[in-house]
């Protein structure tokens, strides 16, 4: 076979110019894309790192934010809880000065109200006083024929109620 014959001569010859062509594409990619490659790899990682620099500066921005609506909200809440007592307070207040108007005018009324009782107590035993002295008279002259004066008859009636 003549081609096994010539492989010495066509394997140095090929071998020369696979490395020429591997060292063309060496050079090719390793001074010509490479950088570049490097260059957009370097930016990526510089816009990345800007990136994350923004989100945390945005993120102390959002905790101070939130910490000072926390602050706010706390104050307010406060605020709104001492407003609440002071209106408890007068509310209570108001209330304890009604109730104790209220509760001198009752007064007031129950005393008068026991004053009239009182009065048309004594004036009911009175009144009862001299039917029974009147009644004692007539029943003394019907049962012993004896006029009794009415002083004494109502003397004789205070006397039995009372004592």
């Amino acid at each position: 076979m003549p081609q096994i014959s010539q492989l010495g001569e066509v394997l140095l010859s090929q071998l020369f110019w696979l490395a020429i062509a591997l060292g063309f594409i060496f050079f090719v990619i390793a001074r010509g894309m490479v950088p570049r490659i490097q260059a957009t790899v370097d930016e990526r990682e510089k816009k990345i790192a800007g990136d994350l620099e923004q989100a945390q500066a945005a993120r102390v921005a959002a905790d101070e934010t939130e910490a000072a609506w926390r602050a706010r909200m706390d104050s307010a809440r406060a605020e709104a809880a001492r407003l609440a007592q002071d209106a408890k307070q007068e509310s209570a207040a108001a209330t304890e000065t009604k109730v104790k108007a209220a509760a001198g005018e009752l007064n007031r009324k129950s005393e008068a109200a026991q004053a009239r009782i009182r009065d048309a107590l004594a004036a009911a035993r009175a009144e009862i006083e001299a039917v029974a002295a009147d009644a004692t008279g007539e029943m003394v002259q019907r049962l012993t024929g004896l006029t009794v004066d009415g002083k004494q008859a109502a003397a004789a009636v205070k006397a039995a109620m009372h004592g």
